[in-house]
């Protein structure tokens, strides 16, 4: 009998704190919005972060508190948007696709070297030794910075150039993020035309360290009849809300260092 009155009052205490943790999970209980886990099932699911958002899931939720819009994710189809919008009731407005694009021409029969680089495969490591082995100081490095946060499989190495696939390319911006040299740009998909150069050096400079660079010799802008490309220290440059793709340029080009595709 000793032993069995307190077996009892444990018995009822536990029934009872069981009871009042049961009240309190359901007063207690938030409410999740089940149009998150709707327009979850829409993005990507690549957790790559080019929106900004710490994962697909964090962006959906954002996505449907009001405070992102579903074209936040470069990587979500447009079909994808059209869904996420009728989930949320509401109106999109189309977002010009954007790609990356690595401009230069430096590859390894092109550019020269000032010493052999032995260290780690990285261009964030290489750029600590003097900005890489590769005596131009604005070219792309070439050991995968790049490649290595891409999660579209969308740019390699080729030639000790990076190379960027436009149909697998989403425009998340990563690489463009984390290339330490600043030569991967985020450009309108529908472009044609590019300057494939980042050098700020003088013509007579940049000749014997490259031969695929822009020399400044401004035949590109004296030539372009919507006035869309113009030199600035000693690099042409292209204004993409004025050019018209009609590829004057790339044929007036000496250095051949402006491509159409």
């Amino acid at each position: 009998m000793q032993i069995l009155i307190p077996v009892i009052i444990l018995g009822v205490l536990g029934l009872v704190f069981g009871a009042l943790l049961g009240v309190a999970a359901k007063a207690l209980k938030v409410e999740k919005d089940e149009r998150i886990e709707e327009v979850l099932e829409l993005l990507p699911g690549a957790n790559c972060g080019g929106c900004g958002y710490a994962g697909c899931s964090a962006l959906a939720e954002a996505i449907v508190k009001g405070e992102a819009e579903p074209t936040k994710c470069p990587g979500t189809k447009k079909e994808n948007v059209d869904k996420i919008a009728d989930i949320l009731g509401i109106v999109v407005q189309e977002k010009e696709k954007m790609v990356a694009k690595v401009l230069c021409s430096g590859t390894c029969d092109k550019a020269a070297a000032k010493y052999e680089y032995e260290g780690i495969t990285d261009c964030v490591a290489a750029q600590r030794f003097g900005g890489g082995e590769k005596s131009c100081s604005f070219g792309c490095t070439g050991y995968g910075s790049c490649v290595s946060v891409c999660r579209f499989d969308a740019i390699h190495i080729e030639n000790g150039v990076a190379v960027v696939d436009d149909e697998k390319c989403v425009g998340c911006g990563m690489c463009a993020a984390i290339c330490p040299k600043s030569v991967i740009d985020m450009i309108p998909a529908k472009q044609r035309v590019f300057v494939l150069c980042k050098s700020k050096d003088k013509g007579a400079v940049l000749k014997d360290i490259c031969s695929a660079g822009c020399i400044g010799c401004k035949l590109c802008e004296k030539n372009c009849p919507n006035s869309a490309i113009c030199v600035t220290d000693n690099l042409a440059a292209i204004d993409y809300s004025k050019c018209s793709n009609c590829g004057i340029c790339v044929e007036k080009c000496p250095k051949k260092v402006i491509s159409i595709r």
